[in-house]
């Protein structure tokens, strides 16, 4: 049974520890195509999903290149949505129920940039936002400038619809501010050999010690000034 006090409850508790984004995500359709066992899957209907804005100042910084100190935040927002996932599902267990943490950045396959699930997937499934022409979750508030964690759970935790008619309108920040040339009109166009090259690059320069960029997050601002 499906019930509103539950999800509030949780929602009130990750937003009270620090998350600015929440969502639920009904994933019975997408997750044939995570990298987990199926097994595991099968009773893992729901996905919550929580979201973090990047500091604007720093993302200011970023012109075509990415920073160390955009680097250092990153790994930083990365790890406290680690540590936000573990508090929810902590919470989840507490109610008796299954809860699988899917790491913030956990990469399997670097050239297409995949892990074990989309995150920005399950964003747009929880109505967080949509995909962009930079192939990233653009959201209304925060553009691109976001991280993402999410929680596989069998608790009957009512769920988000998926935004209706979300799209880019007629912004093209981030065409015009790749450096790969990567980004075109529609995020099914977008290059993702010719970004990998370019973070190659931006790596092997000893600029950041992954393969990161930025600039298109930077850009991206959603609507908020549209």
């Amino acid at each position: 049974m499906r019930t509103d006090k539950d999800y509030l409850e949780l929602k009130k508790a990750c937003r009270d520890s620090g998350a600015d984004l929440f969502g639920v995500a009904d994933i019975k359709e997408i997750k044939k195509d995570f990298r987990l066992r199926q097994a595991i899957l099968r009773k893992l209907d729901r996905a919550v999903c929580l979201g973090v804005e990047l500091s604007g100042g720093l993302l200011e910084e970023i012109e075509e290149e990415p920073t160390r100190l955009y680097f250092h935040h990153y790994r930083t927002a990365n790890l406290f949505l680690d540590q936000l996932a573990l508090k929810a599902t902590i919470l989840i267990q507490r109610k008796g129920f299954t809860a699988l943490p899917i790491p913030s950045s956990l990469i399997l396959d670097w050239q297409n940039t995949s892990g074990h699930l989309a995150h920005k997937k399950i964003a747009v499934s929880a109505g967080l936002g949509w995909i962009g022409r930079n192939n990233l979750l653009v959201n209304k508030e925060s553009g691109s400038r976001l991280r993402l964690v999410s929680i596989l759970t069998d608790m009957p935790l009512k769920t988000d619809r998926p935004l209706r008619g979300g799209d880019c309108g007629e912004c093209r920040r981030c065409i015009k501010a790749c450096p790969a040339g990567a980004i075109k009109e529609s995020p099914l166009e977008f290059d993702q050999i010719r970004c990998f090259e370019k973070l190659k690059e931006f790596q092997k320069k000893h600029m950041v010690d992954q393969y990161i960029c930025g600039v298109c997050v930077s850009a991206c601002r959603g609507r908020r000034d549209a």
